[in-house]
């Protein structure tokens, strides 16, 4: 039995994929999450720039909690073991009736890492139902890595706007319904993607990459990594300090460097730049 997690939950998870719902907080503590990220997007012109929201937790105090709290970090132990890196992190938000989706996907094809040992908490600060466009998932898909091509999509969500060369059936599609305050617990490798939010209230949750601190990246310059739990006995990544303070100009100029380096990484092999400002590496 672990911190979180049954027996049978962890058993589900390394059959499915996924495992969900695990309430990470209460519905009050979401709704206060939730103004705090409104006021962070009005602190960036009404929605955070993307490069922003590409591991945001090293530019705002609260963010950077947020990956760290111990209900989100106990669920993730009880997969990964006790010593966790926070490798990436970003909010995806889905304004009313906005026609930005996300293409049927497997989060670990352009990432580089060593080992498909990786956890996506996806954490819900908004209901995330299929009628505001909720992720959908196919049980099992994690088990072996498809062809992706990039579209670059202007709607996708997606950096590339890469998508699987593979045929989803609508019966195989499983919708992860989630209350605010509740999150789901995905591989890096399962098939997941989402449609445009058809609703009259936003879609807001934010996806933190969890791994395991003996996972390396192999596919590019060296990384940095947020230490949040246990020990970091490897030396893989650069360890990452919390902001000083909102947009502090220390943090801010780490952040940029951070983000440089993982853009590399992240459109390596793309035939153009994608939404993020990378210069494409050939």
């Amino acid at each position: 039995m672990g911190k979180v997690l049954s027996d049978t939950q962890v058993a589900g998870y390394r059959r499915d994929g996924i495992h969900f719902p695990v309430d990470a907080m209460s519905p009050d503590e979401a709704a206060a999450l939730l103004a705090r990220f409104e006021a962070t997007e009005a602190l960036h012109g009404g929605r955070l720039p993307p490069r922003i929201n590409q591991k945001p937790h090293l530019l705002h105090p609260w963010i950077a909690d947020l990956v760290r709290l111990p209900r989100i970090l106990d669920a993730v132990e009880d997969l990964l073991g006790p010593d966790i890196l926070c490798w990436s992190a970003q909010f995806f938000a889905k304004n009313a009736h906005d026609p930005s989706f996300v293409s049927w996907h497997q989060d670990g094809t352009y990432w580089g890492l060593s080992s498909p040992d990786v956890v996506t908490a996806w954490v819900a600060l908004t209901p995330s139902v299929p009628e505001n466009g909720c992720m959908q998932v196919v049980r099992g898909t994690h088990l072996r890595q498809v062809e992706h091509v990039d579209t670059f999509a202007e709607t996708n969500l997606l950096s590339r706007g890469q998508e699987i060369r593979v045929d989803v059936r609508d019966e195989d599609k499983v919708p992860v319904i989630l209350r605010p305050g509740q999150m789901s617990l995905h591989h890096v490798l399962i098939f997941h993607g989402s449609e445009a939010n058809s609703a009259d209230y936003r879609r807001i949750g934010f996806a933190i990459r969890y791994v395991p601190t003996h996972v390396r990246q192999v596919n590019g310059p060296r990384e940095s990594a947020t230490l949040v739990r246990g020990t970091d006995r490897y030396g893989w990544f650069d360890l990452e300090p919390a902001p000083e303070a909102d947009m502090h100009p220390d943090a801010v100029a780490r952040h940029a460097a951070i983000v440089d380096r993982q853009l590399k990484i992240l459109y390596a092999g793309a035939a153009k730049p994608g939404k993020l400002g990378s210069t494409v590496a050939r």
